[in-house]
């Protein structure tokens, strides 16, 4: 009888901190569950990928994958400081005749088109967690990014909402600004939650438009992947990839998707890019159907007709178990033409879509290397 009243202890504890932290967030309900219900591509009470798709393999050993995930191997995390650059907001000028990015590790990015700045799935906590004090940490560098180093954002842009993409802190201090948020199907529910208004919240279906300005058009494109933040709610919210069209240039960002076929129906209809933001990173033999191998990046940046491919989603997170530098150059090695450019800046470093592009390989550095 003790240990049965010791284990519904546990799990009426583990219930409350769920139920009661608001970094959990909030799943869908009324209207919006509407909705979503009526989405094409919610079937049986969860939102669908566009080809069938597991989360991961069926035959691995859970305590295998942890043990691991938790391996103190080297290569998995920088031996020496990752050399940055400061945010040179200056060059984010509002011009409508120009395209500046800027990566800030993993999949955040500014983004400035037609004179608006677009911030994609911000992530400023040093956890990808929902407590402060466990789970996985970034890469020390980040801590030279917040908000406040920013230029002024117009939009910010979530692709889904796992923790490495929408932070619950980062949100929360966005929610007494008048940035607008354009996201998937479902995740705005997390984002009223946490205080932003719901006419600043724009949810998108797969294939659905929001003009965002007369120059700048936003379309949610599907992509290979799961969403949810807690232990019941995988699936509830939906996931995407996004098109960035404006007055002068096409862009696409990828945020987290596995590699099929679905590249070239969007290189298709929206193609050809000027540049491809595509994940690069956090790949692994264990989850093949979520995540890209590095030369399915490149050959879904082919499928989507880009001119330039900028990998992200690596260089500041330790989410799988290849050495952290492993994706971009299997990237590189795998480049089999020379109609697309693979883009490598420094984190931090604004470059302009018309300007050459930085392609040294910054990482090898900090091993003197050549």
């Amino acid at each position: 009888m003790v240990l049965v009243l010791i284990v519904f202890i546990i799990l009426v504890v583990v219930y409350l901190v769920i139920r009661y932290n608001p970094a959990f967030g909030r799943t869908p309900d009324g209207e919006r569950l509407a909705r979503i219900k009526n989405s094409p591509n919610y079937v049986g009470g969860k939102f669908q990928n566009p080809v069938a798709t597991n989360v991961q393999i069926d035959d691995v050993p859970y305590f295998k994958l942890i043990k691991e995930f938790l391996s103190t191997k080297d290569d998995r995390t920088p031996k020496e400081e990752i050399q940055v650059e400061p945010i040179d907001q200056s060059k984010f000028h509002r011009s409508k005749n120009s395209v500046n990015i800027c990566w800030l590790g993993h999949s955040s990015l500014l983004i400035e088109v037609d004179g608006k700045v677009i911030l994609t799935d911000p992530v400023f906590s040093q956890r990808v967690s929902p407590f402060s004090f466990i789970g996985t940490k970034a890469f020390p560098y980040s801590e030279n990014y917040s908000l406040e180093s920013l230029p002024e954002i117009d939009l910010v842009m979530i692709s889904h909402d796992h923790y490495d993409h929408l932070d619950y802190q980062t949100i929360k201090s966005l929610k007494n600004t008048g940035v607008e948020f354009v996201t998937a199907l479902g995740v705005g529910a997390h984002l009223e939650y946490w205080g932003i208004s719901p006419d600043r919240i724009t949810e998108l279906d797969w294939w659905e438009e929001y003009q965002f300005t007369n120059e700048i058009r936003l379309t949610a494109t599907p992509a290979r992947h799961f969403s949810g933040r807690g232990l019941t709610d995988r699936f509830s919210t939906l996931w995407a990839s996004w098109v960035i069209a404006g007055s002068k240039a096409k862009l696409f960002f990828g945020a987290d998707s596995g590699y099929y076929r679905g590249f070239e129906e969007i290189g298709e209809k929206y193609g050809p890019f000027d540049i491809a933001m595509l994940e690069c990173g956090q790949y692994s033999q264990y989850w093949p159907f979520i995540h890209m191998m590095p030369e399915e990046t490149f050959k879904a940046s082919a499928n989507l007709k880009a001119k330039a491919l900028l990998p992200i989603h690596w260089g500041k997170y330790k989410l799988s178990i290849h050495p952290w530098t492993e994706p971009v150059d299997r990237l590189l090695a795998a480049r089999d033409n020379e109609n697309t450019e693979i883009v490598t800046p420094r984190i931090g470093q604004v470059f302009n879509l018309n300007s050459p592009f930085s392609t040294k390989r910054w990482w090898k550095n900090e091993y003197h290397e050549n």
